[in-house]
């Protein structure tokens, strides 16, 4: 079914064991959490709170790509706590089909907010993925910014480990002894993905956190659109000009044509819809 509203569970409001109900919007088969990005630290936070793990994908139009194509990706997916939309055609594409989420929650800006709420009350953060330049920097970075957080690891393993028993071995023992209770996984997807879902039974009260490019981004080594990019939705255009030989076919060989397909399709829904009713 295209369009659908459905209520969801996962804990909040005063007693850190009661449930907190919110609604998901059905996009493609991908059920997206109907939250802020206050909203979405205020829930994390008071699952860790309660002692409950959790696992945020931050999709894209890459990933709603590849969940539509890929069977065991979209079921890797579903097992996710939370679908956040980080990518305005997502936003957009549910406006369209008459089921508005209420923003656009990006990787690269809930690192800041999640890091300052967990800086605030005393959780701990790990930061895995990212360059060997990037991945210690973001750490540099964040402590100058939240002088508080508390940082439990970092870790830039090397490229491949995660087929290799051995260096997989390093980086699941090294979490295992850290303990953290925010787990910042930047690798791409769907190797992020692919890892947290691999790994998250190991660390049942951690939340774990895809942000693909964003260690990138606090760490300067890539520099992030402007704000008034970001809101008018072409961030991955700025992007593209930074790293043309990377994201050229990404975005204008399967980007470009499925944004489109994606937002006519949102658009034929609601009209049809509006015919039945």
């Amino acid at each position: 079914m295209w369009m659908e509203l459905e209520r969801r569970h996962l804990g909040a409001g005063a007693d850190p064991n009661a449930l907190l109900t919110f609604e998901t919007v059905v996009l493609r088969g991908a059920r997206l959490s109907a939250l802020t990005e206050s909203e979405c630290v205020q829930l994390i936070m008071h699952e860790l709170e309660a002692r409950r793990g959790g696992w945020v994908i931050t999709m894209n139009l890459d990933h709603l790509r590849r969940f539509e194509n890929d069977p065991a990706y979209a079921s890797s997916t579903r097992r996710a706590s939370l679908l956040i939309a980080d990518g305005m055609p997502l936003v957009w594409a549910t406006r369209l089909q008459g089921t508005p989420l209420p923003e656009r929650i990006t990787g690269s800006n809930l690192i800041w907010s999640l890091s300052q709420a967990a800086a605030e009350r005393g959780r701990s953060i790990y930061l895995l993925g990212g360059s060997a330049y990037a991945n210690p920097r973001t750490a540099e970075v964040l402590k100058e910014r939240f002088p508080q957080l508390r940082l439990v690891g970092v870790m830039s393993p090397p490229l491949g480990f995660e087929q290799d028993a051995a260096e997989l071995a390093v980086v699941t023992d090294a979490l295992i002894a850290a303990q953290p209770d925010i787990v910042y996984v930047a690798l791409g997807s769907p190797k992020e993905d692919q890892l947290i879902d691999h790994l998250k039974s190991e660390l049942p009260h951690t939340w774990w956190i895809g942000v693909g490019i964003s260690f990138s981004f606090v760490s300067g080594e890539i520099m992030r659109a402007p704000r008034w990019v970001q809101r008018a939705g072409f961030e991955w255009l700025h992007r593209l000009v930074q790293e043309p030989h990377r994201l050229a076919k990404r975005y204008l060989w399967y980007g470009v044509p499925y944004a489109f397909f994606l937002l006519h399709h949102a658009l034929r829904e609601r009209i049809a819809k509006r015919n039945r009713q």
